[in-house]
């Protein structure tokens, strides 16, 4: 590997380990006001306070011309994804440790690859498909769906609320990899927060409850955390290569962990450990064997 192509790495690594760390501060605000306000109102909240951050941005960037989307279906299913995903990751860490649903998140990864074949046309290796079957038993490993103590395992509303929010994810991915082939990554920001702000706040507004003035820093932090994440995790897939960048995503079940005991004094239960590990293996080993096959193509001389 180059020095330059090493340092890009790196730089990327750093960034994206700044992005989980924004992005897990950000849940563990969403968590706390899950138990004070309607899941649906946190969404619209969650756009709300980010939109006018996403505004500075394009306009600090000089950016304005090269939002326009050229294709608005897309925008428009990112847009409802979104709503939809921000709604069930609330719904299911109102309910669970944090470091629980990171733990049954990580599954979308593992989704984005089922999808890709028939929407992106992409060709998935028959290895990969055995990486993902043992990452979605990681999965069963970690709902622990059998024996009489069902409710100590996660298959419960939030545990499945999690679920399909890592779906939403997944799809809103595959569909974000058809969009920027055509939009700017500024336009796919800004549609998607505005899409959200408007759609939920829609949704939100008949039950809609007043924000207690001393949640506003709560809400200051929402719109700092989120959009500081964006940004990072922009700038991670930026210069990096994405197989040396995307493992450590994984680093969120870490802040989960820490998150969790030391605001709620909660800890993973042992299947939850389990089923985390299964999944996390077979999401790094899909990394390395796409490595793999990169680099193959790049050196097709070389044993």
């Amino acid at each position: 590997m180059s020095p330059s192509r090493s340092s890009s790495n790196l730089r990327s690594i750093v960034a994206m380990l700044v992005a989980v760390g924004f992005f897990a501060l950000m849940d563990a605000v969403l968590k706390t006001l899950a138990a004070r306000y309607p899941v649906m109102q946190i969404a619209a909240l969650r756009g709300l306070t980010c939109l006018p951050l996403v505004l500075l941005w394009i306009t600090w960037n000089g950016a304005w011309r090269r939002v326009k989307p050229a294709r608005w279906s897309l925008h428009l299913l990112r847009g409802a994804l979104s709503v939809a995903m921000l709604s069930l990751f609330t719904l299911g860490v109102r309910d669970l440790p944090l470091s629980a649903a990171y733990t049954l998140f990580f599954v979308a990864p593992l989704l984005i690859t089922v999808l890709s074949v028939p929407v992106l046309g992409e060709r998935v290796p028959w290895v990969h498909w055995v990486a993902v079957a043992v990452g979605f038993a990681g999965v069963l490993v970690a709902l622990k769906p059998s024996g009489q103590d069902l409710q100590a395992g996660l298959v419960t509303a939030g545990g499945l609320a999690v679920l399909g929010a890592a779906l939403c994810y997944a799809v809103s991915a595959v569909v974000g990899r058809l969009a920027s082939r055509t939009d700017s990554s500024e336009g796919m920001v800004l549609w998607m927060t505005l899409l959200l702000s408007v759609a939920a706040t829609t949704l939100a507004a008949p039950h809609w409850k007043p924000v207690a003035t001393a949640d506003l820093p709560l809400l200051l932090a929402l719109a700092l955390t989120g959009f500081g994440g964006q940004l990072a995790i922009t700038e991670a897939f930026r210069h990096g290569q994405a197989s040396a960048v995307a493992p450590f995503e994984y680093s969120a079940l870490a802040w989960g962990v820490m998150l969790d005991w030391f605001i709620w004094q909660a800890l993973p239960e042992a299947h939850t450990w389990l089923g985390a590990a299964i999944i996390i293996g077979s999401g790094l080993w899909l990394v390395r064997h796409e490595q793999r096959i990169t680099e193959a193509h790049a050196n097709p001389d070389r044993v």
